[in-house]
């Protein structure tokens, strides 16, 4: 699958939905985090899943060709998530999501278990976040609020040595992607992605900082087999307070600690991640 998959907008029951679809098997619905969109979610399937499945790329509320409308609440996203699986009729689906698509996995689980095959939760938080938002938030934020200061940050976001330079702090985990040409190239083209179309993601962003600062969840209610992957020096949603708590309450859930891996640690850690996902997939019937 390559960068220029067109999505499509689909009307379901409870509105609409913008998603792009690549491979061929069972379905697989990834779901983007903060600044997202369908093109997010898609990177998210090309770094973790293995062949043999059907990725749907998903907008979420409040993104690119999702609008926002009444969804602020994760119970609805969740809702909306379960009718585009109905609309399309595949049947269940395998969920992966990624930090602030957790809320609408979390949800998708707990409302639509008879949906939901299994959960894959990435650098996902377990309740409320606590920590300062980052410096990078703040700005994103101005510049898609101001489209001229979004076009002065474009050429700076050009450079992949950049762009890995700003999201790891760690020097090995730094190198790793460096070293990594298909990593590299991934999240490159995430850092522009953020930086492209950023009015049409913020309505998203903001309702996602709001929900992942004011809610908890029921997780022991959970009963889908689920697969936590978090890095443990995580500076936005720590791991001992969100990757491992998930993991002890949700029943039976596996955990795999990406040893030093920051909040972006699937770019990092690729191999031990892709391995984590490959296994847990390999686990349904007919994977």
């Amino acid at each position: 699958m390559n960068a220029g998959l067109s999505p499509c907008r689909i009307e379901t029951s409870l509105g609409p939905v913008e998603y792009a679809a690549y491979g061929d098997g069972p379905p697989l619905l990834c779901l983007h985090g903060a600044m997202g969109g369908f093109d997010q979610s898609a990177i998210l399937g090309r770094l973790l899943a293995p062949e043999g499945w059907r990725v749907l790329a998903v907008s979420r509320p409040g993104y690119l060709g999702t609008p926002l409308g009444v969804r602020e609440a994760p119970e609805a996203q969740a809702d909306l998530c379960a009718a585009l699986l109905t609309q399309l009729a595949v049947g269940p689906a395998a969920v992966m999501t990624v930090s602030g698509g957790g809320p609408c996995a979390l949800h998708l689980a707990l409302r639509h278990p008879r949906l939901t095959r299994g959960l894959m939760l990435v650098s996902t938080c377990s309740g409320r976040i606590t920590e300062r938002l980052p410096l990078a938030w703040h700005i994103l934020r101005l510049a898609a609020r101001f489209p001229r200061l979004g076009s002065l940050m474009r050429p700076k976001a050009a450079s992949p040595e950049q762009a890995v330079k700003r999201g790891f702090r760690d020097p090995a985990s730094h190198r790793a992607v460096m070293n990594d040409p298909e990593a590299l190239a991934l999240f490159a083209e995430l850092s522009a992605q953020t930086r492209s179309r950023l009015g049409e993601r913020l309505a998203g962003t903001v309702n996602d900082v709001d929900v992942t600062r004011s809610r908890d969840y029921p997780l022991e209610d959970i009963a889908v087999p689920t697969l936590v992957v978090h890095g443990t020096a995580d500076p936005h949603v720590p791991f001992a307070a969100h990757g491992k708590q998930l993991a002890e309450r949700i029943p039976g859930a596996r955990l795999v600690a990406l040893a030093g891996g920051e909040h972006a640690a699937i770019f990092s850690h690729r191999g031990q991640a892709q391995q984590a996902v490959a296994a847990f997939l390999s686990g349904f019937p007919d994977a």
